[in-house]
C-alpha cells in the first residue's frame, strides 16, 4: 500500500512539456538562423565535432530528472505491512437531505452547505468510531459504507449535492430505512443515526419506521437545518440565481424548518433533536451524547509502518543531472571509431 503526502507537486509535472516545447522551438529557430550563414554541408565542416544526438540525450536526462524531483517532492510512502488494530467506538450514519428545499439560505451559506459543515466538524471530532454516509431526496441512496477511514469519508460527503438524486422530496423514512442496512448483524457496536434535514418530510409515517429503528438498536438523532421563518428556494445557473422556485398559482415557495417532525424521530428511539444554526454548540452536543453511548471494541485493518522514498528520486535526480551537466555536446572519439551513432565522417 502507498500513499502520496503532497499530491499538490504533481503539478509540477506540466513543466516537462513545457521543456520539451522550447526545446524544439529552439532547435528549429536554431536550424532556421544556420541556413541564413551556410548550407548544411557547409555547417558540418565549421562544426565537425559537434554531436546531432547527445542534445537529445541531455534532454531525456533532464526531463527524467525533473520527474525525480517531483516524485521526491510529492513524498511517496509505502506501507510496509497489515496490521490488524483493536479499536472502540460506535457506528455512525450520517443521512444528509440532499432535496432542493436544502439550498434555501435562510442558513448560511445554504441549509446543504450548513449541512456538510456540520458532519465535516463532527467527524473531525471523532475517535476511533466508523462513520457511513447516505443521501436522500426523494429516495435515499448509500454513499459510503461503514469504515474509518474519515478521509474518504469527507471526499464523499463534499461531492454531496441537490442534483445527484431524481426525485425530488425529502424521503425521510426511506434514509432511515437504507440506515439499517448498513449495520453489520454479527457485531454488537452500538449504533447511532444522524439525520441532518430541513425537516420537510413529504412521506409522512416518520413514527413508525423510526419504531422500527429502535426496535433494531438505532439510536438516532436529528439535526435541524434552517429557520423556522423559511426562506425561498433559489433556481441557480452557473452559481448565479435567476429566480426562485414558485408553485402552480406562481407564488415564490417558502421552506421552513420543521422541527416537530424530527423531534418525534429522535423521541421515539432515545435519540435526541438537535438545532443545526451555531456549528461549535451543534459539535458540543453531539460529542456529549455520544460519550453516553456504549463503546463497543472491534478490529480494524490498516497499513503500518509507512516509510517515505523521497531520499532515492532526489539521489536519482541527483544522477542524471550529474550526467547532463557533464555530458559535452561534442562527438566522442571512442564512440565514433565505434561508429553507433552513424558519427564517422563521410569521405
Amino acid at each position: 500500500m502507498f500513499l502520496f503526502e503532497e499530491k499538490i507537486y504533481f503539478w509540477g509535472l506540466l513543466a516537462i512539456p513545457l521543456v520539451l516545447l522550447l526545446f524544439f522551438a529552439f532547435r528549429l529557430w536554431q536550424r532556421k538562423v544556420g541556413k541564413k550563414f551556410a548550407t548544411p554541408e557547409m555547417l558540418r565542416h565549421l562544426a565537425p565535432n559537434r554531436s546531432s544526438f547527445k542534445p537529445v540525450v541531455k534532454l531525456i536526462l533532464l526531463l527524467l530528472a525533473m520527474a525525480a524531483i517531483v516524485v521526491a517532492l510529492v513524498d511517496l510512502k509505502v506501507g510496509s505491512k497489515m496490521e490488524t488494530v483493536k479499536r472502540e467506538g460506535v457506528d455512525i450514519v450520517f443521512a444528509v437531505d440532499v432535496s432542493k428545499s436544502m439550498e434555501a439560505e435562510d442558513i448560511a451559506p445554504n441549509r446543504l452547505d450548513k449541512s456538510k459543515q456540520l458532519v465535516r466538524q463532527i467527524v473531525d471530532n471523532l475517535g476511533s468510531d466508523r462513520v457511513g454516509l447516505i443521501a436522500y431526496a426523494g429516495s435515499a441512496f448509500p454513499q459510503l459504507p461503514i469504515t474509518t477511514d474519515y478521509a474518504a469519508a469527507k471526499m464523499f460527503l463534499e461531492a454531496l449535492n441537490t442534483d445527484m438524486v431524481s426525485s425530488q422530496g425529502t424521503a425521510i423514512r426511506e434514509a432511515i430505512q437504507l440506515a439499517t442496512t448498513f449495520y453489520d448483524e454479527d457485531s454488537q457496536t452500538s449504533r447511532v443515526l444522524f439525520l441532518i434535514s430541513d425537516g420537510e418530510d413529504h412521506q409522512g409515517n416518520t413514527e413508525a419506521i423510526a419504531e422500527e429503528a429502535a426496535n433494531a438498536g438505532i439510536t438516532v438523532f436529528t439535526i435541524g437545518v434552517g429557520s423556522e421563518k423559511g426562506g425561498p428556494i433559489p433556481i441557480k445557473k452557473n452559481g448565479v440565481i435567476q429566480n426562485y422556485k414558485k408553485d402552480s398559482n406562481g407564488e415564490t415557495v417558502i421552506t421552513k424548518l420543521n422541527p416537530e417532525t424530527l423531534q418525534n424521530i429522535a423521541n421515539e428511539t432515545n435519540g435526541k433533536y438537535i438545532e443545526g444554526r451555531i456549528t461549535s454548540e451543534v459539535v458540543e452536543e453531539v460529542m456529549d451524547s455520544l460519550q453516553d453511548i456504549e463503546k463497543t471494541e472491534f478490529e480494524a485493518k490498516q497499513f503500518a509502518d509507512y516509510k517515505s522514498h523521497f531520499q532515492w528520486f532526489l539521489g536519482l535526480a541527483a544522477i542524471l543531472l550529474f550526467f547532463d551537466v557533464f555530458l559535452l555536446e561534442r562527438k566522442t572519439e571512442w564512440i565514433r571509431r565505434l561508429n553507433l551513432f552513424n558519427e564517422k565522417k563521410k569521405k
